[in-house]
């Protein structure tokens, strides 16, 4: 096999790699969240919940890094408000913005999140080993660049081409 073959072979394992490394914490993080004693938490909620402890906390800013349109966003918060899980709040530095801000339940859901977290990179340590994880981790915290841009003339003259 040709070695670009064989390269997107590869690539097409990372990316469900990738997918199912995610799908492994999302489904552990619900399983705990749900042990804990708290409502369901749809999947676009917990990545909502994670851009916001990280610091991100405008909705179109949410929006954005989700891929997802600003009319979803909303439908998601409103849920999330609906759970008593975050409210909208004037954004300090300028006030024709909101920003979600968490209540005192969803602080109390992020601590036991981030606890889950925790028993969770503690299990896929004692997994795969410390210094897999750690490379892992870093491998995934590089900057990879902005997202491939192509054009109709990047695809070379073997592309599948629409029947015309």
């Amino acid at each position: 096999m040709p070695k670009t073959e064989d390269n997107a072979m590869q690539a097409n394992q990372i990316l469900l790699n990738l997918l199912s490394g995610f799908y492994w914490f999302d489904e552990g993080l619900q399983s705990y969240i749900r042990a804990c004693g708290w409502p369901e938490v749809t999947r676009p909620q917990s990545m909502v919940m994670a851009n916001v402890v990280m610091g991100v906390r405008r909705p179109s800013d949410i929006a954005r890094r989700l891929g997802i349109s600003r009319q979803a966003i909303h439908s998601t918060l409103k849920s999330m408000i609906d759970m008593g899980m975050v409210e909208l709040a004037d954004d300090p530095g300028n006030q024709r913005v909101k920003v979600v801000v968490l209540t005192p339940t969803g602080e109390a859901m992020r601590r036991d999140a981030q606890r889950a977290m925790q028993l969770m990179i503690a299990t896929l340590v004692g997994r795969i080993g410390e210094d897999a994880f750690k490379a892992t981790a870093d491998t995934l915290a590089r900057d990879w660049g902005a997202p491939m841009s192509f054009r109709p003339e990047d695809t070379g003259e073997d592309a599948g081409r629409k029947p015309g």
